[in-house]
C-alpha cells in the first residue's frame, strides 16, 4: 500500500478530449444521470418511451448545472438481466437525438456494455462510453471504443448484474482492483484509446463494508494517473445503512459526495445535480482557505 504522504502528491490527467474539446478537471464535474430502465432502483420506468418528460429531465439537470448528461437503458442492479442491443437503442436513440439537437454542446455519455450501442450513440453524437464492464460483457467493445475515438469510463466489477453480488470475495481489495484496472488499462493503451476515467465500481460485486473501504481510499487509485469518477448516489450502502429507503436517502448521498471529493474524486455521477453541485462549490471553497 502506498502511504497517505506520497498518495497526496500524486498527479493525474486533468482534461479530456471531447471531440477535440478539452475539458478541465481541475474543479469537479457533476454527470447527471438520466435512467430510461423499467426498474432502476431510484427511478426505473420513469421516462421509458416518455420522451417529452425525459427531455425535460435533462433539460433540469442542465439548467442546475450538470457538466455530463449520462444516458442509460439498461439497469444494473443485483439480479438483473442486461437487454439485447436493439432494446437499448429503441429507448436511447430518440432522447439522445433530440437532445444532442437541443443542446449542441453538452457532454453525453452513455451508459452500455454493448460494442452496437457504443457504436450506434457514437455516431449520433454522444461523446463518451461509460462501461460497467471494463469490456468484458462484449469483446467488440474496447476495439469499437479505440475505433471511435473517444473517452472511455471503466469500471471495475467482479461479474454480470445478475449475480455480481455472489462474488465479493477478495483477496486483498485494493490490490486485486488495481491489478484489474492495469490490465484493462494496458489493453486501452495498445488499442490506442486516449482518455481513460476509472470507477471503482461502487455497489458492483462488493459488500456494503467493502465500498466504505473504497471510498476511504480513492486517492491510492491516483496510481494510475488517471480522472476518477464515484457513482454512490443514492446507492444501497447509504440507505441500508440508514435504514431507509433509495428516495430519502439525498442527505446520506450528499454527505458522502463530501468525503468522495476530499479522497480525490474528480466527477461525481448523480442523481440529484443541484445538491452536488452546491456540495462542489463548498467543497471548493473549503479548500481556498484551508
Amino acid at each position: 500500500m502506498i502511504s497517505d504522504a506520497k498518495i497526496t502528491n500524486l498527479s493525474y490527467n486533468k482534461t479530456i478530449n471531447v471531440r477535440g474539446k478539452l475539458i478541465s478537471l481541475e474543479k469537479p464535474l457533476v454527470m447527471g444521470i438520466l435512467n430510461l430502465t423499467h426498474n432502476s432502483f431510484y427511478d426505473g420506468g420513469k421516462y421509458v418511451n416518455n420522451l417529452n418528460d425525459a427531455l425535460l429531465f435533462a433539460q433540469n439537470m442542465i439548467e442546475q448545472g450538470a457538466d455530463i448528461i449520462d444516458i442509460g437503458a439498461c439497469s444494473t442492479h443485483p439480479g438483473t438481466k442486461p437487454l439485447e442491443a436493439k432494446e437499448e437503442l429503441e429507448q436511447i436513440l430518440p432522447v439522445l437525438r433530440q437532445l444532442r439537437k437541443q443542446y449542441p454542446d453538452i457532454t453525453i455519455s452513455i451508459d452500455t456494455f454493448l460494442s452496437e450501442v457504443a457504436k450506434q450513440t457514437i455516431m449520433e453524437g454522444a461523446d463518451i462510453i461509460n462501461d460497467i464492464s471494463g469490456g468484458v460483457f462484449d469483446k467488440e467493445l474496447l476495439p469499437t471504443v479505440a475505433e471511435l475515438n473517444c473517452p472511455y469510463i471503466l469500471m471495475h466489477t467482479s461479474a454480470m448484474p445478475e449475480n455480481m453480488q455472489e462474488n465479493t470475495s477478495y483477496n486483498n481489495i485494493f490490490l486485486d482492483i488495481s491489478s484489474y484496472f492495469s490490465s484493462k488499462i494496458q489493453k486501452l493503451r495498445e488499442l490506442g484509446v486516449k482518455d481513460i476515467i476509472l470507477d471503482l465500481g461502487f455497489g458492483f460485486g462488493k459488500t456494503i463494508e467493502q465500498n466504505y473501504y473504497l471510498l476511504n481510499h480513492i486517492m491510492d487509485f491516483r496510481v494510475f494517473s488517471l480522472p476518477i469518477l464515484t457513482g454512490i448516489s443514492r446507492k444501497s450502502m447509504i440507505y441500508r445503512t440508514l435504514e431507509t429507503t433509495p428516495q430519502e436517502a439525498l442527505n446520506g448521498t450528499t454527505f458522502l459526495h463530501y468525503l468522495a471529493l476530499e479522497n480525490g474524486s474528480n466527477i461525481l455521477r448523480v442523481h440529484d445535480v443541484l445538491q452536488a453541485k452546491e456540495c462542489i462549490k463548498l467543497f471548493e471553497k473549503v479548500k481556498q482557505n484551508n
